[in-house]
């Protein structure tokens, strides 16, 4: 079986898995469930992956990947550091303000006490953080941001802000349209790193 052949299947326990654990919480969702939900034999699941916490980790990095690549690429085609965060909370709000499954698994259930598991999410999520990097550095150069802005700071503010107001969202079990903020929140995280 080549790897292609082999992919469909991944994916499908994938999204399985998304569904399984954002509707019966990380702890509660048996590999069993997963495989029902995902239409295939519980064995099957293990050609894939070593266990639960292997399926957790896996679609985070399966999703979240898939977001990084599209927005390296998206983020090239806007001309201006604005422009360019102003694309990166808006596609991250329009993600999980469509998958509100997926929004439960990266804002609850993600969360877990496991310092081996929040290693392999921090490492995943390098990427995502190094792509604010490379913005808030052009910025810089660009002369829209402050010539003394503290890269490694200003960072951890915009995405600590994009997910808080993602998890503020969920726990607010998603009765407003996540999407519409992301002007608000681009201003108010702007007016912060604004060149004067």
């Amino acid at each position: 079986m080549t790897l292609n052949q082999k992919r469909p299947k991944y994916m499908q326990i994938i999204d399985a898995a998304v569904e399984v654990i954002a509707e019966n919480g990380y702890h509660q969702s048996q590999v069993s469930k997963i495989a029902k939900q995902a239409g295939v034999a519980d064995g099957t699941i293990y050609l894939y992956f070593k266990n639960k916490e292997d399926i957790l980790i896996s679609l985070f990095k399966e999703k979240m990947g898939q977001f990084i690549e599209r927005m390296e690429e998206e983020v090239k085609e806007k001309t201006t550091a604005k422009e360019k965060l102003a694309l990166v909370i808006k596609q991250h709000f329009t993600l999980l303000g469509n998958d509100r499954h997926l929004a439960i698994v990266t804002q609850l259930e993600l969360r877990q006490s496991n310092i081996k598991l929040r290693l392999k999410i921090n490492d995943i999520l390098k990427g995502y953080l190094n792509m604010l990097d490379t913005i808030l550095t052009e910025g810089i150069e660009s002369g829209e941001w402050k010539d003394n802005l503290d890269v490694r700071l200003a960072r951890q503010m915009i995405f600590g802000t994009i997910d808080e107001t993602v998890t503020t969202w969920v726990m607010n079990d998603q009765k407003y349209d996540l999407p519409d903020l992301s002007d608000k929140v681009l201003e108010l995280l702007v007016s912060g790193i604004h060149q004067n």
